[in-house]
């Protein structure tokens, strides 16, 4: 199988030496999103329009890959204060009503750019 790489000026840029997401057999994989608007380069900080950024990037790049949310098998959200956890959930469950895939959620003691979450994804074709 061969990996192919993608990128979309709808979701933020790599700020590293990583794609935005990769795309290998029927599987896509995104890097994780952090909640910073595509279009100007601003972070979110308030954490339900953060997590609602983060989840818009996630989308933008499966959509991208030919996928979608409705195809996610598993997220990892990772959040500076685990305080926040039904904040982010309140927003997540917007946007996986049904068939709600597989999650790990972690506090970590530090995000790229100070940012409050990061969302990553995992879905099929």
């Amino acid at each position: 199988m061969q990996k192919e790489i993608i990128s979309t000026t709808n979701a933020p840029a790599a700020i590293g030496p990583y794609s935005q997401g990769i795309k290998i057999g029927d599987m896509v994989f995104t890097s994780g999103q952090l909640p910073v608007n595509p279009a100007t380069g601003e972070v979110v900080t308030e954490i339900k329009a953060a997590t609602k950024q983060s989840l818009e990037n996630v989308k933008a790049v499966l959509e991208q890959a030919g996928s979608s949310l409705d195809k996610v098998v598993k997220v990892v959200v990772f959040i500076k204060d685990m305080n926040d956890f039904a904040q982010v959930n309140e927003v997540y469950g917007q946007y996986f009503t049904e068939n709600a895939p597989a999650r790990s959620c972690v506090e970590v003691a530090r995000l790229p750019k100070d940012c409050v979450v990061e969302i990553e994804a995992v879905a099929s074709l």
